[in-house]
């Protein structure tokens, strides 16, 4: 009786939290623009989806999604209640240099802390792009900022 006692007065604390972090949260918003590639060409239509990543069991929250225009450039911003502060990350999804393979690849790029704002507005965007032959760039003030290989 008293195991379980202790496991109610633990565990109801941590479920309430789970229920309604996002909605007592505070308001975070982050931006990411860029211009994709691929073989030098504008990659246009291409599939981005910006996300908070929520490490462990919960999912990834879905903060927003775009499409690259004819010149293969994209903007996208999005906002979410969370008590912690926010992990974003974009997905790429894409079909550059994978040959006849029926399925979409995807590039994960995690956004720097610094370009998280808080409120619905977003102050500062990140600058992301992926030239279509497994390099990641992304850009902070016109400098190289990462480069990575997948």
């Amino acid at each position: 009786m008293f195991r379980l006692l202790l496991l109610l007065i633990t565990g109801f604390p941590i479920v309430v939290f789970c229920a309604f972090g996002g909605l007592v949260g505070r308001l975070q918003s982050v931006g990411v623009k860029g211009t994709l590639t691929c073989n030098g060409l504008p990659a246009s239509r291409v599939l981005i989806k910006l996300y908070d990543d929520d490490r462990g069991l919960d999912m990834d929250d879905f903060m927003g999604e775009t499409r690259t225009d004819s010149k293969g450039n994209f903007e996208l911003s999005g906002y979410i209640h969370e008590m912690s502060p926010i992990d974003p990350k974009i997905n790429i999804y894409h079909d550059c240099n994978d040959g006849i393979k029926p399925c979409q690849r995807k590039i994960s790029i995690m956004i720097p802390d610094g370009y998280i704002t808080e409120g619905k507005n977003t102050e500062k965007m990140v600058q992301c792009g992926h030239n279509g032959t497994g390099w990641e760039i992304c850009w902070r003030n016109s400098r190289l900022y990462t480069l990575r290989k997948y």
